[in-house]
């Protein structure tokens, strides 16, 4: 396709848009950074329109202003923003060189860990849940891991989002085959079902050991009583300017026992003479004992 045919169909999908004046971009971007922490640029302006403006029309508003008025505040249309403005592209074993690490080290260290302390109770917590593929993926490498012993431990796992959407789609838990492609079959046979033409199902077993949870990163207390044993906080944080993700880093930190480990996206790194997180590998950091 040449520059021209780009621009052409560009153009095409600019025409019957509703437009933003740079004040209500302004305002909105405000918005949605105060209350959640996402940095939207200049380049973010058509996504914005694009994915705000039948809702705005269907609200009855002729202006993204109007909008942006009815939304200050507005609880439940703040989270029907985030859950139009968020992303939630995603997939089983995304970036599967963690799941390697978290069962070959990370899992038998914190059990050896919790062993020898005479304490079963295990404490992970998936920050950036979406729509569920991360926290399965991460409960079917669990139960992989310690097999007919996960009865004895008090496990599970916590997963979190800002998105109400992507949490009730991750409670149904069905996905298309593109999603599942890269579990392995002996994970499909035990932990899924085939529930129609090209759709997979979790199993409910396994559903009902992860607690879905909504949840804004940007609170500024996390109220969990006890710390985690691993955190995934995977592909957020390339939403957040420098200073926001400074201080999520900082609050996981907080909340993670000595020993625990932090998986971000490959995409995103901490600055080690900034963190005080140790780096381990790529994408992989651990908070010393």
């Amino acid at each position: 396709m040449s520059v021209e045919d780009i621009n052409r169909q560009i153009s095409k999908e600019l025409v019957g848009m509703m437009q933003i004046t740079d004040g209500e971009f302004d305002n909105i971007r405000k918005l949605v950074y105060k209350h959640f922490g996402i940095n939207l640029t200049e380049q973010k302006k058509n996504l914005v329109v694009g994915r705000l403006q039948k809702l705005v029309k269907q609200l009855g508003f002729a202006t993204f202003h109007e909008y942006y008025e009815y939304v200050l505040d507005n609880q439940q249309a703040l989270s029907e923003l985030v859950n139009r403005i968020s992303t939630n592209h995603t997939f089983f074993f995304r970036e599967s060189e963690h799941f390697d690490f978290f069962k070959s080290v990370v899992l038998p260290e914190i059990s050896q860990n919790h062993k020898a302390a005479n304490d079963y109770d295990l404490r992970i917590w998936c920050a950036a849940a979406s729509s569920g593929e991360e926290p399965y993926t991460l409960m079917m490498t669990m139960l992989d891991y310690f097999g007919s012993a996960y009865s004895k431990w008090d496990a599970g796992l916590l997963a979190t989002d800002i998105s109400e959407k992507a949490l009730k789609s991750a409670l149904g838990g069905v996905y298309p085959d593109e999603r599942v492609q890269l579990v392995p079959d002996i994970f499909k046979s035990r932990y899924m079902t085939q529930v129609g033409s090209g759709l997979w199902k979790v199993n409910d077993d396994i559903i009902n050991e992860v607690t879905f949870r909504r949840f804004n990163l940007m609170n500024d207390r996390f109220p969990f009583k006890k710390q985690f044993d691993a955190i995934f906080c995977r592909n957020v944080m390339i939403y957040f300017d420098q200073t926001t993700r400074d201080r999520l880093v900082n609050k996981l930190f907080d909340i993670t026992k000595p020993g625990g480990y932090l998986f971000i996206g490959h995409s995103e790194t901490l600055g080690r003479d900034k963190t005080p997180w140790r780096y381990i590998k790529p994408a992989v950091y651990r908070k010393e004992v």
